[in-house]
């Protein structure tokens, strides 16, 4: 079966960025630079958020175990397989997806992908690791509990997406670490048997080297293209709205308040004119939360509001952090300044935050590593490759008319899910 190319209807395609489909399903995005080094971004489609239910952690187990061992290396001839190339890695697990990330000189890229491809492939998983790595897990789940910012994400992801009744899989509202319950349900065979959830489905390859494109493509088939089929399926991302909880935590000394509420869909017609919106939100000492909270009222030492995307779906959620006696003005204040957005902007928040995201892409493109998962991020949420220049026309044609017609329709303090840890609860605001 041959690779499928694939460029959007109706978008004229960069001159040096490709999008391919290997026979399996993985799409490969790809940008040749003329540069000495690579980097690739492997986003699998299996986070946290799809752990079975019951068995909380097993992928973020099942991550570290991968990395115990490959195609007939242990754990330390696997490490010293990538400290040899002398590469950078990361990556890790996620809501959505379990990512691999490896950057290095172009003349190791082929290794480097073999390296990768061996450890989801090939993983030897030894059982005498899998003790070890739970209790890893465990002990990441104690240190949790010093983290009220960690555990408030958690509850508020909780409350706002709550698992539907029915649903296979665990949800939103746990760590990637798991729970106590669930890591003492995993085994070797349970995690074998996710491990097949690991594979080309819905998977996405960005990458950045200096090669012809179908060098590129030869390489990338030539290594993943074996990469066993995986399952994808998406976990469900019902909002809650209106939802309100309160964390009793007696001892503590500040009170942390977290706020969901709706926004935009990649790939909506609305979501640049969001992304506007937000930035003007929080966009930096300018912008209004900071001043309306911090600066003018110094009721809070943090404050900041940011898009998220779960269930291809996006959602505004913000946070501050205050003392409990300066906390009820915190939150009302931070919900009246969210009521307020139906107003609109006026033309010098807008330039602000169109500069903003103008700067943001523009060196967000610069280094390897980031433009890697740029494109991964794109080919994600988006379906296609979006071209630097096509993003730069698009930012600069956006007007203040345009935003703010969204901005009348767009009203996320009527529909908020509201979270607080502290030593009291929060009654009115």
């Amino acid at each position: 079966m041959p690779v499928r190319s694939t460029d959007a209807p109706g978008v004229t395609p960069s001159a040096t960025a490709a999008l391919w489909t290997l026979p399996g399903g993985l799409r490969v995005a790809f940008e040749r630079r003329r540069t000495p080094g690579f980097a690739f971004d492997l986003r699998v489609p299996t986070g946290s958020a799809h752990d079975p239910v019951g068995q909380e952690g097993a992928t973020g187990v099942l991550e570290e175990w991968l990395f115990k061992g490959a195609a007939g290396r242990d754990a330390r001839a696997l490490q010293d397989a990538f400290d040899d190339l002398g590469v950078r890695r990361g990556g890790g697990v996620g809501l959505e997806a379990t990512r691999i990330g490896i950057s290095g000189l172009a003349a190791d890229l082929d290794a480097a992908l073999g390296l990768a491809a061996d450890v989801l492939s090939r993983p030897d998983l030894p059982a005498a690791e899998l003790p070890i790595l739970t209790d890893l897990a465990r002990q990441d789940l104690e240190a949790l509990q010093d983290s009220p910012t960690d555990r408030l994400a958690i509850a508020s992801r909780g409350l706002a997406f709550p698992r539907p009744a029915g649903s296979p899989f665990s949800g939103f509202g746990h760590p990637a670490s798991g729970t106590p319950a669930g890591l003492a349900a995993l085994t070797p065979r349970s995690l074998g048997a996710h491990l097949e959830t690991l594979g080309q489905a819905g998977s996405v390859l960005g990458m950045v080297a200096d090669l012809e494109p179908a060098q590129a493509l030869d390489l990338v088939t030539a290594r993943l293209g074996d990469l066993r089929p995986g399952h994808r399926a998406a976990v469900p991302a019902h909002y809650q709205p209106g939802a309100r909880a309160w964390l009793p935590d007696e001892d503590a000394e500040q009170t942390h308040l977290s706020v969901t509420g709706p926004g935009v869909a990649p790939g909506h017609p609305d979501w640049l004119p969001w992304q506007i919106a937000v930035a003007a939100l929080s966009g930096g000492s300018a912008s209004r939360l900071f001043h309306a909270v911090r600066e003018e009222r110094g009721l809070a030492y943090a404050v900041s509001a940011s898009p998220v995307v779960l269930g291809g779906q996006g959602f505004l959620a913000a946070y501050a952090g205050s003392t409990p006696d300066r906390a009820p003005d915190t939150l009302a204040v931070l919900l009246a300044e969210l009521a307020r957005l139906p107003q609109g902007l006026d033309a010098a928040e807008f330039e602000r935050a169109r500069s903003g995201l103008h700067a943001s892409v523009t060196f967000g493109a610069e280094g390897l590593r980031a433009r890697a998962g740029a494109l991964t991020r794109d080919v994600a949420l988006f379906g296609r490759v979006r071209p630097l220049p096509d993003l730069r026309a698009e930012l600069s044609a956006l007007t203040l008319d345009r935003v703010n017609a969204f901005l009348a329709t767009y009203d996320p303090a009527r529909n908020l899910s509201i979270v607080t840890l502290g030593p009291r609860e929060i009654t009115h605001a």
